[in-house]
């Protein structure tokens, strides 16, 4: 082992328990990873497992439900211990052995619920909250004030599970959570807390929720077991529905970070063993869950200050996924235990990986949130846009081809490559040929900005793989019909990507006007005002690295907002949305460009506003279109073509990866 990651390597006590090391899997809700029960499934159970058989040493389980009268959500969402506790034990004793046998340890995670900021579109009852304020969501709509006998019941309902829990074997539980605004922690926020009973008004009352579970708890199973809080030191609130940037100067509306060092405090004293601690709120969801625009490690020049007013341990998630950056807090004492959430779903080996000098080997998160958090906010299973058997890791995982192939791949983009590298991975013999003379395809220019680093990394690690397995690569290399009829390839896999769309404007054929891909590629062509056409994905994240970089932007989008003709995860929608107010973007949705005359750009509203914008560049973020010519010249051939990722349907890197993965599986 490098000396200088040992420090991950080391042990850790939480309470009386020692955890073998300092990596521990972050809790994220295992959404859809449920059954009829609503405990966990078999699909839950090798989830976890393969977390632990990676090197963890601590897996904190998603939060499970304690009782569904009261938040009532639908059945098939959310583990719930309360719907039939009998099956709930059968299926986590199953996962708590398993877990063990491979030396990590295993908390169950127990959420008291979700209050205001539950999506009312998975319950059945009206939202209730520790008062009656606006709903996050739905701010129309007031959730009604849960009664004194209500909050006892759901304590009690806590303190139950966690006796059940350690029944079962749990080796802890966590309290889910005085964090991102949800149940526990508008109780503890006089933002959302206007009570006049024993759990309101003083922060001594607005505590007493988290305090009365954990005593409760201890008075059940003795002070030796293990139970730690998801603790948000933070909430980044500027405004209700409207959080603070990383950077920015604004009054904060929910915990300061006073007020979280003195919180802490209190929090030891009650019992608490440790510390989850992160910063956050459902107002700042780009704090809760880090997405690619935020710099790794966000919470550790916060969190470290918790060191200074507790004893206890404190763990901390939030983008640690570079093994250098974590080795570092934990060895510099800003926490006691690094932990991976999302980086543990793009590679369950990462702890593994870092122990035993294999870190290019390290698949990396791309802070997307598409395999993730964007599959549970549209009621899907949770996953990994760069690991396709995350979450059904026993029936999706890479076996052996029955016989082995020559297969012939045209491409070298990330549909391409994983192609290559599954087709590889299964016995097959790969020839891959790409026509420039660079792998990466349009991941390349997409890299470019300093926050889409990871997105390098990951070619970085194909090119790595792809080596390892010997696929043979052939750069420079123009395909047609002809050669693939020399080759006599079994089968040819076509990943020729998609190419800008340019749409028929005026004056588009100026040289001052270019493509996104162009743009990225080439700062030293774009001038200081700039008028991009898009407001998609690609035209936004153009827009905020210009911005950057201290160019006057326009962004013209014909839809009524940003990022609205695509689904894009929450947390990432709302960073970007925040970073064009705060670099002052001028945003002209509903709008059209009519023509561009040299340094002029027409724009027309759809209430028919004429109006003429400088421009010194302007850059077309107008969509792609897929590239289909040679698989229509070749797909009737005698033998088998496959059409995958951008150049059979332009979507994402999910979407290539999880298209290529899928088909070179059953060859």
């Amino acid at each position: 082992m490098d000396k200088k990651y040992s420090s991950l390597f080391e042990p850790l006590k939480i309470a009386n328990l020692e955890i073998k090391n300092r990596i521990g899997m972050a809790p994220m809700a295992a959404s859809g990873l449920i059954n009829s029960d609503n405990a966990f499934d078999q699909r839950a159970i090798e989830y976890y497992v393969e977390r632990a058989k990676g090197g963890a040493g601590l897996i904190i389980t998603g939060g499970v439900e304690v009782e569904n009268t009261i938040e009532q959500t639908h059945t098939g969402i959310f583990q719930n211990i309360s719907t039939n506790p009998t099956a709930f034990k059968l299926t986590a004793v199953e996962m708590v052995e398993r877990v063990q046998a491979h030396g990590a340890k295993i908390f169950l995670q127990l959420t008291m619920g979700f209050g205001r900021s539950l999506f009312l579109d998975v319950v059945d009852s009206h939202p209730a909250a520790p008062s009656a304020v606006a709903h996050f969501s739905q701010p129309e709509i007031t959730c009604r004030e849960l009664k004194t006998e209500e909050v006892e019941f759901m304590i009690q309902k806590m303190i139950d599970a966690a006796v059940l829990a350690e029944d079962i074997g749990f080796d802890g539980v966590e309290v889910h959570a005085m964090h991102e605004g949800y149940l526990i922690d508008q109780f503890a926020l006089s933002l959302f807390n206007n009570r006049t009973d024993k759990y309101g008004g003083n922060l001594k009352n607005r505590l007493r929720v988290a305090a009365e579970i954990v005593e409760g708890i201890k008075k059940k199973l003795g002070s030796d077991y293990p139970v730690t809080l998801r603790y948000g030191v933070k909430s980044c609130i500027k405004e209700l529905h409207q959080g603070g940037l990383p950077g920015e100067d604004y009054q904060e509306k929910g915990r300061t970070l006073e007020e979280g060092l003195e919180v802490a405090a209190i929090l030891e004293e009650a019992g608490y063993d440790a510390l989850n601690a992160d910063l956050g709120s459902y107002e700042a969801l780009y704090w809760a869950h880090p997405p690619t625009y935020m710099d790794h490690g966000p919470y550790l020049p916060y969190v470290q200050k918790l060191k200074e007013v507790v004893d206890i341990p404190i763990l901390t998630a939030g983008r640690l996924d570079d093994p250098k950056l974590a080795a570092q807090a934990v060895g510099e004492g800003q926490v006691d235990m690094a932990l991976l959430g999302r980086g543990l779903l793009a590679d369950p080996d990462w702890p593994n990986k870092v122990r035993y000098q294999k870190l290019d080997k390290i698949r990396p998160c791309l802070g997307c949130h598409d395999g993730c958090m964007g599959r549970m906010e549209s009621g899907k299973k949770i996953s990994c846009a760069v690991n396709p058997a995350c979450g059904r890791e026993v029936e999706y995982s890479i076996d052996s081809a029955l016989k082995e192939k020559e297969i012939m791949i045209v491409g070298g983009g990330i549909a391409a490559m994983e192609a290559a590298r599954v087709c590889a991975l299964r016995g097959h013999k790969v020839k891959l040929y790409e026509k420039n003379d660079y792998l990466g395809g349009h991941l390349i220019e997409a890299s470019v900005p300093e926050f889409k680093k990871d997105e390098r990394k990951l070619i970085e690690w194909y090119k790595n793989e792809l080596a390892e397995l010997e696929v043979n690569i052939n750069l420079e290399q123009e395909v047609d019909q002809k050669l693939i009829e020399e080759l006599s390839p079994d089968e040819v896999i076509i990943a020729a990507g998609a190419k800008a769309n340019i749409p028929p404007i005026a004056g588009i054929e100026q040289k001052n006007v270019i493509t996104a891909c162009r743009a990225l590629m080439n700062e030293d062509q774009i001038g200081e005002k700039v008028v991009i056409l898009g407001g998609g994905l690609v035209g936004v994240e153009t827009a905020v690295w210009l911005a950057e970089k201290g160019k006057e932007i326009t962004i013209v989008e014909m839809m009524d907002d940003l990022l609205d003709s695509i689904f894009v995860s929450h947390a990432n929608s709302d960073m970007l949305k925040d970073l064009v107010d705060f670099h002052k973007i001028d945003v002209k949705t509903g709008s059209s460009i009519l023509e561009i005359d040299k340094n002029t750009v027409s724009v027309i509203s759809k209430n028919f506003r004429r109006e003429n914008i400088e421009a010194d560049t302007i850059i077309i973020a107008a969509g792609y279109k897929e590239n289909k010519k040679l698989y229509r010249q070749v797909k009737d051939m005698d033998l088998k073509v496959n059409l995958i990722g951008d150049s059979k349907k332009v979507a994402n890197i999910m979407y290539s990866i999880w298209d290529a993965y899928e088909v070179a599986k059953s060859i």
